[in-house]
C-alpha cells in the first residue's frame, strides 16, 4: 500500500467493513423474505360415530392444549379453541353423527374448531394423544353425547359405570368377562425403586382398586396373579391367564430412569419378534398341536396359531389404544406412549393382553400419584372405563 497514509488505509478498511455489513444484511434480508412460513399446526380434521356418541379427531404437527371457547353462546354450536396452533387458512366440512358440519380457522390464541351440531349434545371428554408406532402427528381427541337417557356406549365413554352397572345376580357368573390382573413384581422382586415406595406395592394396590371397580359392575370375574406381597414367576403369570380362560389380561407397572425429570405414562402389547418366543408358553396338549398331530401335518397347527396370534395382536392393540386415550386423562403420556416389546407377560398366543407403565417411580411427580389413594381410584376408574369400552366395541362387531 506504498503512497497511501495510514489514516487512508483506515478510511479504506471503514468502507469495505461497512459494505460487507450492507451486503450481508442484503442477504440476509432477501433470504428471509424467500424463507417459507413455517407448516401449520393443524393437518386434518377427521369424523366417526353416530347419533348417540361422535368423535372428532383433529391431527397436528405438535402438542397443543385445548379451551371451551365463551364467546361461543349458539344452542347449537360448539367451540374449542387450539391454544397456540395455526391453521392453513379455513378448513370446513360435512358432519358425522352430532356434527351437522365443522369449521376450523384461525383466531385470536390459536386455531378455532366450531362444531354446527344436528341436535343438542355435550362434551364428554377431550384429550391430546402424543404420535405412536405408525402415527407421526398429535392427535387431539373431542368426544360428543347427545343430551337425554345415557345408551350403553355413552355409560362406557362417560364412566357411569356403578350408576349403571346391571346387578350380579343378573349376569350369570358364566356370562361375565374374566379379567386377570397382573401386579408387576412381589415378593422378592421389589422391582423399580423410588424415592420412598417400592414398584411390587403401587402395582398391588393399584390392581386392587382396578379389581374393586371392576367388581362392582357385576360384569366381570377378576383373577388376580397375586394379592399379597408374594413372588411369581413370569411364566407362571402367563399360565393363570390361559388356565382361567382369560378375555382380557393387564399387568400393571411403574417405570424407571436415571433422569428424575422424565415421566409419563406408556402401554405395551407384544411386538413381532415376542411373537417368535410363544413356544415359552405353549403346553405339550396345546389344541394347535393337537390339530396338527390329527392331520399329519405341522403347517396346518403352525397356521393355527399364527391366525389366532394374529387376531389377539389386533384385539391387544385395540384395548391398548383405548387405555392410553383414557389414562391419559388422568397421566400425563410418554411422547411415544403405546409401544410394543416382547415381555414374557404378553406371550399368551390365545388372551388378548396389554402391560401398563403407570409412570415413573423415579420421578418425584409421578410417584406421588401412584401413591396417593384419591389419584389411585381415579386412574383405576380410567382403566375400567377402557375396559368397559373395549368388551363394548367387541359386542357390537360380534353384533354386525
Amino acid at each position: 500500500m506504498r503512497g497511501v497514509s495510514s489514516e487512508g488505509l483506515k478510511a479504506r478498511w471503514a468502507r469495505a467493513a461497512l459494505g460487507l455489513v450492507f451486503a450481508v444484511g442484503l442477504a440476509v434480508a432477501v433470504a428471509a423474505g424467500a424463507r417459507k412460513p413455517a407448516d401449520p399446526d393443524v393437518v386434518a380434521v377427521r369424523l366417526g360415530g353416530d347419533a348417540a356418541t361422535t368423535r372428532i379427531v383433529i391431527d397436528l404437527r405438535r402438542a397443543a392444549s385445548g379451551a371451551l371457547d365463551p364467546a361461543d353462546a349458539a344452542p347449537n354450536g360448539l367451540a374449542l379453541i387450539l391454544k397456540g396452533a395455526s391453521t392453513p387458512g379455513v378448513l370446513k366440512g360435512a358432519g358425522k353423527g352430532l356434527v351437522k358440519s365443522w369449521a376450523v380457522a384461525d383466531a385470536p390464541g390459536g386455531a378455532r374448531l366450531t362444531l354446527n351440531l344436528a341436535q343438542n349434545a355435550d362434551i364428554a371428554r377431550r384429550f391430546l394423544l402424543p404420535p405412536a408406532d405408525g402415527v407421526a402427528d398429535y392427535r387431539y381427541v373431542v368426544d360428543i353425547v347427545a343430551r337425554g337417557p345415557p345408551t350403553m356406549a355413552q355409560v362406557a365413554l362417560r364412566g357411569y359405570v356403578a350408576a349403571a352397572a346391571a346387578p350380579a345376580q343378573q349376569i350369570p357368573p358364566h356370562v361375565r368377562k374374566i379379567i386377570v390382573l397382573d401386579p408387576g413384581h412381589g415378593g422378592k422382586d421389589s422391582g423399580a425403586v423410588g424415592a420412598s415406595s417400592f414398584e411390587k406395592n403401587v402395582t398391588l394396590a393399584e390392581a386392587l382398586a382396578v379389581k374393586a371397580r371392576l367388581e362392582r359392575t357385576g360384569r366381570y370375574q377378576v383373577v388376580m396373579t397375586r394379592q399379597s406381597d408374594v413372588f411369581i414367576p413370569l411364566e407362571q403369570r402367563v399360565q393363570i391367564a390361559r388356565q382361567a380362560g382369560a378375555d382380557l389380561f393387564l399387568s400393571l407397572h411403574a417405570d424407571s430412569g436415571s433422569d428424575p425429570t422424565i415421566h409419563g405414562a406408556s402401554v405395551y402389547t407384544l411386538s413381532e419378534r415376542g411373537q417368535q418366543r410363544v413356544g415359552y408358553v405353549l403346553g405339550r396338549n396345546e389344541w394347535f398341536l393337537q390339530q396338527a398331530v390329527e392331520s399329519d401335518d405341522h403347517a396346518v397347527g403352525q397356521i393355527l396359531l399364527d391366525l389366532t396370534q394374529r387376531t389377539t395382536r389386533n384385539r391387544s392393540a385395540s384395548f391398548a389404544q383405548g387405555l392410553i386415550e383414557r389414562v391419559g386423562d388422568r397421566a400425563a403420556l410418554l411422547p411415544r406412549s403405546q409401544r410394543d416389546a416382547g415381555y414374557f407377560v404378553l406371550l399368551a398366543p390365545d388372551v388378548p393382553a396389554a402391560l401398563l407403565e403407570m409412570g415413573f417411580i423415579t420421578n418425584p411427580t409421578d410417584e406421588a400419584r401412584l401413591n396417593d389413594p384419591n389419584q389411585r381410584g381415579a386412574l383405576a376408574d380410567k382403566i375400567a372405563q377402557a375396559i368397559d369400552a373395549y368388551f363394548t366395541s367387541r359386542t357390537r362387531l360380534a353384533e354386525r
